[in-house]
């Protein structure tokens, strides 16, 4: 029976998927199908949360209080699947066509700009301890290098930067599996 306790060890990469996001953040279920696959990964991925606080007190140190002034999340994970549809969903200003057995993919330039947000989704399976899932709201913000060398696979690495997608400004929400009560 799936659990994720204190105890629970998390090992192992997973799946990222990516759709339009449009008013609401659509649930795991709807987010995480075939289709919506945006490639496999290599290298894992991360989460990385960081805050940036303001701490005041009086002069003798017998109160004080500190406050979050800003936060901002990243999801980053390391694509070795991947195509000319896919560099469209991580760089913004990219357009792909294809016609007469060819994928044409034009990167850069205003003309190209699609000013749009995705509701992404990183998906950790578990069988044993329990599934957990990452789901965000934004776009890749660290554009894309496509280094072909030799002896490796040529490794996309986005950075999704996450925007707010509800009332309450929430950033990142972390889905785990666990017992039902």
């Amino acid at each position: 029976m799936a659990k994720r306790d204190k105890k629970t060890i998390t090992l192992g990469s997973g799946k990222i998927y990516l759709v339009d996001f449009s008013d609401t953040m659509p649930e795991v279920d709807t987010i995480c199908q075939d289709d919506n696959l945006l490639g496999y990964i290599k290298g894992g991925a991360a989460l990385e949360y960081t805050q940036e606080t303001y701490e005041e007190k009086d002069d003798l140190g017998y109160v004080s209080k500190i406050i979050t002034t800003s936060e901002e999340a990243l999801l980053k994970c390391g694509l070795l699947t991947w195509n000319g549809d896919t560099l469209t969903k991580l760089i913004d200003r990219c357009k792909t066509t294809t016609a007469a057995g060819k994928r044409t993919t034009k990167i850069g330039g205003a003309g190209n700009a699609q000013g749009g947000y995705y509701a992404i989704c990183f998906f950790h399976e578990d069988k044993v301890d329990g599934n957990l899932w990452i789901v965000i709201k934004g776009r890749n913000t660290a554009g894309a290098t496509l280094t072909f060398a030799p002896e490796e696979g040529t490794v996309v690495e986005p950075e999704f930067k996450a925007l707010p997608h509800d009332e309450a400004g929430t950033l990142v929400q972390l889905i785990e599996e666990v017992p039902a009560t």
